[in-house]
């Protein structure tokens, strides 16, 4: 190989690596067999979401997946491999992608990294079915709410109560 190929080489593993690094979470998907308009559906629900999705060589992949020290996530680069990272939201590659496998059975989830830490496919699609940030948050404000409003609600029927009485 020329000098000019393997600087190449580095410089791609070097820019995935840093990916790694900086990726809340990551999925790694075997997407053979997804149809062009599929595939197309899936990358741009994805890209809606802060999500990039690339399709890498394994042997980059393995190689990033060293740097980053993510040396377990290395066993399941085998076969052609899609990688979504996302640096902003943990539960959005994991449930983009498992709802979008429900409907197209070529898509497989391997596995990926939750906060750095390798995951199974079944840990990722369990991450799937949380809420997400969002609704994590409406769930949070409506438990905040609650003594508030039952306050509200006991000094209302106070009120009434004496405005019966009077």
């Amino acid at each position: 190989m020329s000098e000019a190929i393997i600087a190449k080489k580095a410089e791609q593993v070097e820019r995935v690596a840093e990916k790694m690094k900086s990726a809340v979470s990551i999925v790694v998907v075997d997407s053979r067999g997804l149809t062009v308009e599929q595939d197309t559906v899936l990358r741009r629900s994805l890209r809606e979401s802060g999500v990039e999705f690339r399709v890498v060589k394994n042997s980059i992949l393995t190689r990033a997946a060293e740097k980053a020290g993510l040396d377990d996530l290395k066993d399941i680069f085998v076969g052609p491999s899609a990688v979504a990272f996302s640096n902003e939201d943990v539960i959005a590659p994991a449930k983009i992608i498992n709802d979008f496998a429900k409907d197209a059975e070529a898509l497989e989830i391997k596995g990926g990294t939750i906060e750095g830490a390798v995951s199974t496919k079944e840990e990722i699609q369990a991450l799937a079915k949380l809420p997400n940030r969002e609704g994590m948050l409406s769930m949070l404000l409506s438990v905040l709410q609650a003594p508030v409003r039952n306050v509200a609600y006991a000094v209302k029927a106070v009120a009434e109560s004496k405005d019966d009485a009077a």
